[in-house]
């Protein structure tokens, strides 16, 4: 009975007249098959009729050709149309007519196939005359994609909207869209639509020198076809179009068929190149909405920090303050047993004055170069000189801490001397060494330098080289994932007024700022929490020091 049923059938198919006669349903399963030149290809029913599209004699193009079989039971309207079939590493041009097949209810769940094999000269006359009846559904999908990115400003969202639908809508095997900047040297892969038998390239940079279809595109502001290239990325015809906002190339929508030549109708490029026009003026929509979001982000973080600030620096201010009051008040009041006593009153009283100077510098230090008006006189100046000084102010704060204070200078050398600030430079130096003192409980702090010849212009000046500066402690260290906000300015490791250490967090902010002023770049080493730190922060040389040679 089945075999009759079978037979019945392919009679019925093949008295339709047509080369090649199939049902679908809408997932692609086929339901019937016949093909007057399926032996020719060692073809039969059996291995076609009841496997889906991906396991048997499939279109290439498979996911543009399963839209188009949702779309065709969906409206219940019949498409004409070309698509080409594979088998047996062949890829197969058949013309087709699709129509729904109605039921009793008025719906349709298969469809009807009819068509004959194209020869390869006749392909591009027939994609011709299907212009009338096939732009329509297409301009349909284009505007609807237009419509999608308009609505929304997420530049991701309209990359991948973009890529998705009008790779489907051109049935290619790959659509991608690559960002682009002026002045840029390459474009990179934002989105991409792809078919499963094909390479990806999302994420990939692509340097335009090594892609001059892309170039073009961008330079041209004009559509680029029919480029011929056996590349990694398999294409064999490609049809690049750049996007652009008021006359600017903001981006690329590169269409790649890659397994076959495959001939850009004037139809295809025209509506490829609409959609450009206004995918390039939501991509400028999208980045600027982007752009604002970030800085507000910024200027919510900043405003955060800055207050946090205020009140950490409001706690560091009352801190000396309070002791200046209460030290210069046992004074006045007589509490001293005796001179000596009231003298060490008096001495903490301007300790503490000082310590709110300092204060009061870092925060007026940090304005000036956030306002970009710190100017500093840069000379000669020996670093032997400096490290000395630096070793004489701290050497009291560390010996009552227990810790050793060393300095190292690099051997076989003498006479090195900077081209920088003298006031800055030791400010630069106090603030690490302080900071150093202050976040280590045992052990010690090593200060040592060393010398690097290179050719260096700075200030138009040609410099033989530079010193690399290294402050080292043995202290608390400092987690990996807290790193980045040791440079902030307003910003601690340890934030809040019950925060273990005191400071207003100004000190490596206002350092690296004064180093980058005075030409050179700093530093800041740890392996994680109670490891320890290294800060180093390079100055150029003034001029090459003297090299000590040793007789044996």
């Amino acid at each position: 009975m089945e075999l009759i049923t079978a037979q019945g059938q392919s009679s019925f198919l093949q008295g339709l007249g047509a080369d090649l006669v199939f049902t679908q349903d809408a997932s692609g399963q086929y339901h019937s098959f016949y093909w007057r030149d399926a032996q020719k290809y060692g073809l039969t029913e059996e291995q076609v009729i009841g496997l889906h599209l991906k396991d048997t004699f499939y279109p290439v193009a498979l996911e543009g050709y399963r839209d188009r079989i949702q779309r065709i039971l969906e409206h219940r309207n019949p498409e004409r149309c070309i698509h080409w079939f594979r088998y047996n590493k062949e890829n197969l041009p058949f013309e087709l007519a699709i129509s729904p097949i109605l039921e009793r209810d008025g719906n349709a769940t298969k469809v009807l196939v009819m068509g004959h094999l194209l020869p390869e000269s006749e392909v591009q006359k027939v994609i011709d005359s299907l212009v009338p009846y096939s732009l329509d559904p297409n301009q349909k999908l284009l505007t609807q994609i237009a419509r999608k990115i308009r609505r929304t400003l997420d530049l991701d969202t309209i990359w991948q909207q973009t890529v998705e639908s009008l790779g489907r809508a051109m049935q290619v095997n790959r659509c991608i869209v690559c960002s682009y900047k002026k002045g840029d040297l390459e474009v990179k892969v934002e989105a991409e639509y792809c078919q499963e038998s094909f390479d990806s390239m999302l994420a990939k940079k692509l340097e335009l020198e090594n892609e001059p279809e892309l170039k073009e595109a961008l330079l041209s502001s004009k559509p680029v076809v029919d480029y011929i290239t056996t590349s990694e990325s398999q294409q064999q015809s490609i049809l690049v179009v750049s996007t652009s906002y008021k006359d600017e190339p903001n981006g690329l929508i590169c269409l790649h068929q890659c397994d076959r030549h495959r001939q850009w109708s004037d139809a295809e490029v025209e509506l490829v190149r609409e959609l450009a026009e206004q995918v390039g003026t939501a991509i400028a929509h999208g980045t600027l909405y982007k752009e604002l979001e970030i800085a507000t982000i910024q200027a919510e973080e900043a405003s955060r920090l800055k207050s946090e600030f205020l009140a950490n620096t409001s706690h560091e201010l009352r801190t000396p303050l309070n002791g200046m009051i209460g030290f210069l008040r046992l004074v006045i009041d007589g509490v001293a047993d005796d001179p000596d006593e009231e003298k060490e009153f008096i001495q903490e009283a301007l300790n503490s004055a000082i310590h709110l100077l300092n204060i009061i510098n870092d925060i007026l230090d940090i304005a000036k170069i956030e306002s970009g008006k710190m100017e500093l006189e840069l000379g000669p100046l020996e670093l032997d000189a400096l490290f000395r000084k630096v070793y004489d102010l701290q050497r009291q704060q560390a010996q009552h801490r227990n810790l050793n204070l060393t300095i190292e200078m690099p051997r076989g050398i003498e006479g090195i001397t900077v081209y920088s600030n003298y006031q800055r430079l030791l400010q630069v130096l106090l603030n690490l060494v302080g900071n150093a003192i202050k976040f280590t409980e045992e052990g010690g702090i090593t200060i040592s330098a060393e010398v690097i010849r290179q050719n260096v212009r700075f200030k138009d000046e040609e410099l033989p080289g530079y010193v690399k500066v290294r402050v080292a402690d043995t202290g608390i260290g400092v987690s990996l994932d807290k790193q980045d906000k040791l440079f902030q300015s307003f910003s601690q490791v340890h934030s809040g007024l019950n925060r273990p250490y005191g400071g207003t967090g100004l000190g490596l902010a206002i350092s690296q700022k004064l180093v980058e002023t005075m030409g050179g770049v700093m530093n800041f080493f740890s392996m994680g929490e109670g490891l320890g730190s290294t800060v180093t922060f390079t100055v150029p040389l003034f001029q090459d020091p003297i090299v000590i040679t040793q007789d044996y």
